[in-house]
């Protein structure tokens, strides 16, 4: 039996899961002190709800991460400050985004997890890293249903032109 035949925790990982991996921390940790700054920003406390919970997911997936890095001797990324908490009151009403925009910037980053979710799983040859990736995009889909229920309630949404097909002339 070869390198791949025993317990995938005890397998090698390939430099393809490796860099996944990285990238992943990176992109994360840029993510958490953005969301960080975006939280300083929003104003509506479901958003804020929402805005917490992407932080809160994302500093999970890094520690699930990290863990495997660290395990197989390779360097961590490097991670900004964490970011103050400021009042919203105190940044100027033309400095500020609003939550519209903040709600649809967090919603179409989680769209590109989906996406590196999906990518990652496929390229994995081990398949506890294969299966860490579903997880992270079960858990990037709930949280991205949750942003477009907030969206369509709050009249946040922008939808693409709808196409209701040709009307019947009888």
């Amino acid at each position: 039996m070869g390198v791949m035949s025993r317990n995938p925790k005890d397998e090698p990982l390939h430099y393809g899961e490796i860099f996944t991996i990285w990238t992943n921390i990176l992109s994360n940790n840029g993510m958490i002190a953005a969301y960080q700054t975006l939280y300083n920003h929003t104003g509506d406390r479901e958003l804020a709800k929402l805005v917490e919970e992407s932080i809160v997911g994302m500093e999970e997936e890094n520690k699930q991460l990290k863990e495997i890095l660290k395990l197989n001797g390779v360097g961590l990324p490097p991670a900004p400050p964490e970011r103050p908490n400021a009042r919203l009151e105190d940044i100027p009403v033309g400095a500020r985004y609003n939550d519209p925009e903040i709600s649809a910037m967090i919603a179409g980053n989680l769209a590109k997890g989906l996406v590196a979710c999906s990518t990652a799983m496929g390229l994995c040859t081990r398949e506890d890293i294969a299966y860490m990736y579903g997880q992270f995009h079960m858990a990037k889909a709930q949280l991205g249903a949750k942003f477009l229920r907030l969206n369509k309630s709050k009249g946040w949404l922008v939808p693409p032109p709808l196409h209701v097909g040709p009307h019947d002339e009888r």
